[in-house]
């Protein structure tokens, strides 16, 4: 087991308002240990969806087998299979009991980075089925709890990322979600120069 060397952001993190986490995940260090192998990647875009009445949500179907970690403890993983060939990577927020999470649909890699582009062909992480597919996340890390320092997977402090370096804008690949769902603007993205000014790469 590789010991982290930087504690996860604690429980009171993600039992806070969907937004807020979403905007705050950004520049955050999202941390992978396979095989004893280290991979780690600044989160730079992200989604909210949250309550029964967002019909984006997985939540508007209510608690199922699927969604039941929608509805459990903040800063568990929701993961999920979707489009028949990509799993989807969620950080769990809010109170127990009131669905909400956040998709993590981007990163930027910092650590394993050559494992990384192995297992993407050489191509980037910029989308929530690649960067999956980078870390090698799958139904196993359903659950798994992200504020653990042995965990996994975990998500720790990384850098700050200043408003005028994001943009907020309407959730993506919603297909026929009515409005006003369909326009929230609950995404949040990291404007690429951020990472590179600071030399993260």
């Amino acid at each position: 087991m590789v010991k982290p060397l930087i504690s996860p952001l604690p429980v009171s993190f993600y039992n806070r308002p969907t937004l807020t986490v979403a905007r705050e995940l950004l520049g955050a260090r999202l941390v992978r240990i396979q095989d004893g192998v280290k991979l780690v990647g600044l989160i730079s875009e992200t989604e909210a969806y949250f309550g029964f009445d967002d019909l984006a949500s997985h939540a508007k179907a209510g608690r199922t087998i699927r969604t039941d970690p929608m509805f459990g403890a903040p800063g568990r993983a929701y993961v999920y299979f979707t489009y028949g060939n990509h799993w989807m990577l969620n950080a769990v927020t809010e109170q127990e009991g009131f669905p909400a999470a956040v998709l993590i649909r981007a990163i930027q890699p910092i650590e394993g980075i050559e494992v990384m582009m192995e297992r993407r062909g050489g191509r980037d992480t910029l989308g929530p089925g690649k960067l999956t597919q980078a870390l090698g996340i799958t139904k196993s890390e359903n659950y798994a709890d992200l504020t653990e320092a042995g965990s996994s997977l975990r998500i720790e402090a990384g850098i700050f990322i200043p408003q005028k370096s994001v943009t907020i804008g309407p959730r993506v690949g919603l297909n026929k979600t009515p409005e006003p769902w369909l326009s929230k603007p609950w995404r949040f993205l990291v404007k690429e120069q951020i990472f590179m000014s600071r030399g993260e790469k």
